[in-house]
């Protein structure tokens, strides 16, 4: 499973290249999530009616995937490895990948800076790559 994080879904709402064209693609397969707390950035986000529509629009052509208890049990052992090698990444990606962990999805994004640090993390920071 694809799950995209809240940078490449602006980028899709903004009509950012490549990332727009991989969002359409991905959504085309009908196998793209995204989570409860990208959702909660988008939503919070957007800063008039017409925004919050159209991110409206694009959650609901995604599975939202919420933070179960695996996935916060994932999210706090990455927050504690991290933060002992002072390597923190911020409450709200420690949630998104442990989501990711969770369902063992593929994420997307391009933030590797910051998920690049989390272990068994498979990431797609590429327009294209299909394998993560």
């Amino acid at each position: 499973m694809m799950i995209a994080d809240s940078d490449v879904l602006i980028d899709f709402l903004r009509g950012r290249s490549p990332w727009a064209e991989r969002i359409k693609l991905e959504i085309k397969t009908g196998h793209l999530a995204t989570t409860a707390i990208n959702s909660f950035e988008l939503l919070s986000g957007a800063k008039d009616t017409a925004e919050r529509d159209k991110v409206s629009q694009l959650l609901g052509a995604l599975t939202v995937l919420g933070v179960t208890p695996a996935a916060s049990e994932h999210a706090a052992a990455i927050r504690r490895e991290l933060e002992a090698a002072g390597n923190g990444i911020g409450m709200a990606d420690y949630l998104v990948a442990g989501v990711c962990l969770a369902h063992r999805g593929v994420l997307l994004t391009r933030n590797l800076d910051h998920f690049a640090r989390v272990p068994d993390l498979t990431i797609s920071g590429r327009y294209l790559d299909r394998r993560g």
